[in-house]
Parts: structure tokens; sequence; C-alpha cells
């Protein structure tokens, strides 16, 4: 048995236990996300997925559905408000997309193609963190990584290593890697790892493999027709 809720005026159908982007997302509806994954727990970290029901702001990743709920997704107010944060991840940390292997396949690009982010607005930070290209199949490059926790959640609960941790508070917060060293490859990871394929964008990368897709054929120039919508379904799927 299940209830339905109202998504901009549709009706959703959810079964308890079910949160808004699960039961959206399920009926085919595209509520924009980063650090949500179907296959995890809600993280609730970069606020992509606000809509607004009962009068207030909510994460949809959070939000358990009930009946009879009215939320509000498509709107001026709520993806002038997603650009803005886009923006903010876009200058807090290095994307620089005509030179990184992960354009066209990454969720932080096509979310920002979806919403129309047309500029940074802010300053960039430019921060100049480590690459740690140790490991023999996998590179890290620390400048992207947005805090998303996904290769954190991947880790441990599907690989059952604990490969990577979030230090840190505020702004202090960044990535680090479970070893004394700090290295990766002084760790048990492997490049088969569900962590090594998980990462939205592109702080997390195999090796010898960067763009072997062409464009035209990547995951966002697949959904160019309606601006990236089902870009997000497309590399969940590959991850």
């Amino acid at each position: 048995m299940s209830d339905t809720f109202f998504l901009d005026g549709e009706p959703i159908p959810f079964s308890p236990g079910q949160t808004l982007i699960q039961a959206a997302s399920a009926a085919g509806k595209y509520i924009p996300h980063l650090c949500w994954h179907p296959d995890f727990g809600a993280h609730g970290s970069c606020r992509l997925c606000i809509v607004r029901c009962g009068g207030r702001e909510v994460a949809a990743c959070t939000t358990l559905a009930a009946a009879g709920l009215e939320v509000e997704n498509a709107s001026a107010e709520l993806d002038a408000a997603r650009r803005t944060l886009l923006q903010l991840l876009f200058v807090e940390g290095n994307h620089f997309c005509p030179a990184c292997e992960k354009s066209g396949d990454c969720l932080l690009q096509s979310t920002a193609y979806r919403l129309g982010m047309r500029d940074p607005h802010f300053e960039h930070f430019y921060p100049d963190r480590p690459l740690d290209a140790s490991h023999p199949d996998v590179l890290i490059d620390f400048n992207r990584c947005i805090l998303c926790e996904l290769c954190v959640r991947a880790s441990r609960d599907i690989d059952g290593k604990d490969v990577f941790a979030i230090a840190g508070r505020g702004a202090q917060a960044h990535l680090v890697v479970g070893a004394p060293s700090g290295r990766l490859a002084d760790t048990a990871f492997a490049a088969s790892d569900r962590a090594a394929g998980v990462c939205p964008v592109g702080a997390i990368l195999r090796k010898r493999v960067g763009f072997a897709t062409p464009i035209g054929a990547r995951a966002c120039d697949l959904e160019q027709a309606d601006g990236c919508t089902g870009a997000a379904a497309a590399l969940e799927k590959g991850r």
C-alpha cells in the first residue's frame, strides 16, 4: 500500500519511510541534488535538494513523505537559491571544467547547466590542496572535493574499509585518507571499490581512463536537449 503527496501539484506515490527525494526519484521526477545517492542513506550536506512545504524550506533528502503534503520544487525562487549554492561550491574549490577529466560526466557541472548557472559570481578561493597520485590505479584531487561524503559512506558501508573521512569543522572541513601517512597507496583501497566510482565530481579519478568517452557520448552530452535534467540518473547508474 502507498499514499501520495503532491510535488508541484502532481501526485507522487510513496511507501512508509521514504523521503521526498526517494519517492520523487522512483516516480521519475527530478529534484536537484549532489550529496544524495539512491544507494546510500541521506547526508543532507549540500542543500541543493531544498523544497518548500508546510510554509518552510526543507531538504528533500531528509524529509519524510507524508500523505497529502504539498511540496514545491520547480520555482524560480528555489532555483535562484540553488544557483547560489552551486556558485559557492565552484569558487570554494578548483573546478575548471574544460581541463577536468570528469567534464561531461560530472554531477556538479550538469546541475549547474540544468539550473542556468552562467558565472561564479563570487570571488574564487583558489585553494592549494595536495594531489595524491600515490596509488597505482586511482588519484585524488582534493581541490575538487565538495564534502558530499559519498566516498566516506561507500568505503564504510559497502567496501568495509573506512578509507576516507572528513576532518575539521566549518571552513576547515576537508577530506582525509585513513592512513598514518595520509597517502592512498598506504591503505587497502582498490580501483574496484565502490568508493572509487561514487564521487559526483572530479575529486577521485581512476587512472589511465581519462577522456576515454568522446564528447557527444558523455552522460551530460546525451541530455543536452533538456538541459541535462536526466544526467543525474545516468551518472548514478554508472557509480
